[in-house]
């Protein structure tokens, strides 16, 4: 695999121009000399936001600068949140699904979105200022190391395509198995994208991991990661194609939702 600390930094170098530049980053297109105003990039990123899942109601119900269009399934569709809930969101960026979970725990819960890049930790600090929001918290940290949560303490970790852009998802799901409550209380319910081929080591280009495609896993190893972790109960709640590949090797990519329980 190439170096693991150039794919991290690319991740964080993309990831940090989208919060700066919000859809726009991505979105411009050669046909539209307009593709980058201010309202066609926040357009743009509610229409991509409600093709994966999100509905107009909820979008309008939190800060529109934590829309940015991307991941691939909305996971607060199938976490069955409830009031009181402690929730982690794993790569919160601006914070999209930790306000949507926000207004389901009330204030008697609590949820935390887990991010290591400046900017959107920046972006969606602000965010949650800006609109008043007692119950949500936003830290910084690495979740393939440690992700910055005590053992044993959270209700529901949700997360929308972010852990195939981990290098060593088996101690990414380590880390959540090692957070949630016990005794079939806490639950992960996470969205990503899976492949039916996986790219070789000294193929994988940084670019394409960033777009969370070359570090994608096959279903059946993504499911096994999950299992080597300590997870028992595991369960596919969404599949769906996501990508066909054009180039040599004719990917495909697929979305999952995939619950587990510990």
């Amino acid at each position: 695999m190439k170096n693991e600390i150039e794919i991290k930094e690319k991740v964080k170098e993309r990831y940090d121009k989208i919060a700066l530049f919000e859809n726009s980053y991505s979105c411009c297109m050669p046909s539209s000399s307009e593709c980058c105003s201010d309202k066609n990039v926040t357009d743009s990123a509610i229409s991509s936001s409600k093709s994966i899942g999100y509905n107009s109601l909820e979008l309008a119900s939190i800060p529109q600068y934590s829309i940015l269009g991307v991941g691939c399934v909305n996971p607060t569709k199938f976490a069955h949140i409830k009031e009181k809930d402690i929730v982690v969101d794993l790569g919160s960026g601006a914070g999209i699904d930790v306000f949507l979970a926000a207004s389901i725990v009330k204030d008697n819960g609590k949820v935390i979105g887990i991010d290591m890049t400046d900017k959107m930790l920046e972006k969606a600090r602000d965010n949650s200022k800006k609109h008043g929001y007692k119950n949500v918290e936003f830290r910084q940290g690495d979740i393939e190391k440690r992700i910055p949560v005590d053992d044993n303490s959270i209700d529901v970790v949700i997360s929308n395509c972010v852990i195939n852009l981990t290098s060593d998802k088996v101690n990414t799901f380590k880390e959540i198995y090692r957070i949630l409550k016990p005794e079939g209380v806490g639950r992960m319910v996470i969205s990503d994208l899976v492949t039916d081929k996986e790219i070789e080591a000294n193929s994988i280009d940084a670019e394409k991991w960033c777009s969370c495609i070359d570090g994608a896993l096959t279903k059946e190893n993504y499911i096994n990661s999950i299992r080597k972790a300590g997870f028992i109960d595991i369960e596919v709640l969404d599949e769906r194609p996501y990508l066909e590949m054009e180039s040599e090797d004719k990917r495909k990519i697929t979305s999952l939702v995939i619950k587990a329980i510990k």
